[in-house]
């Protein structure tokens, strides 16, 4: 009987490793480009209420939209960006792994109130860029844009969904 397993394991083990070992055709993997979808409308505003821009966003307010972001967009028009909805005013903290082009990061507490703006952040980097207090929304827009259109904390967001 325990010739009869060891051969029986063996005969087994030669069966696994044979059908492991053979080269199987993969599918080619399908590349899919990433493309700007508008869900909504975001106006900036100075302090005062007069407006700064408008702009048409995409927006992302769930975990894997969250996580994604603009990773592997290789452009984006000036007047577009990605608004962050999240649950919760809280410090929050971004980074750009597998991100393309250089953005600024705007960081927006509950009021709609720009807490600070982390300008001209490297592609692909990994390192955290925190904001410098809580933040319930980032908007995240072509690096250069903030200091272009003259956005500062203090600033304001209106916005609307599609």
């Amino acid at each position: 009987m325990r010739v009869y397993n060891f051969t029986i394991a063996i005969l087994s083990l030669a069966i696994l490793m044979t059908a492991c070992g053979k080269d199987k055709k993969k599918a080619p993997v399908k590349k899919v480009e990433m493309v700007f979808k508008k869900e909504g409308s975001l106006t900036l505003l100075k302090a005062t209420g007069d407006t700064i821009k408008q702009l048409e966003i995409e927006i992302a307010d769930n975990e894997y939209e969250r996580q994604t972001g603009l990773m592997y967009r290789k452009n984006m028009r000036e007047d577009r960006g990605m608004l962050f909805v999240f649950k919760d005013e809280q410090p929050r903290s971004f980074y750009m792994k597998n991100t393309k082009i250089p953005l600024d990061i705007i960081y927006i507490a509950a009021d709609h109130t720009v807490v600070n703006i982390a300008k001209n952040t490297n592609p692909q980097d990994e390192s955290s860029v925190p904001s410098n207090g809580p933040a319930q929304y980032v908007l995240e827009v072509n690096a250069g844009m903030s200091e272009r259109w003259g956005i500062e904390a203090g600033d304001k967001i209106l916005f609307t969904r599609d």
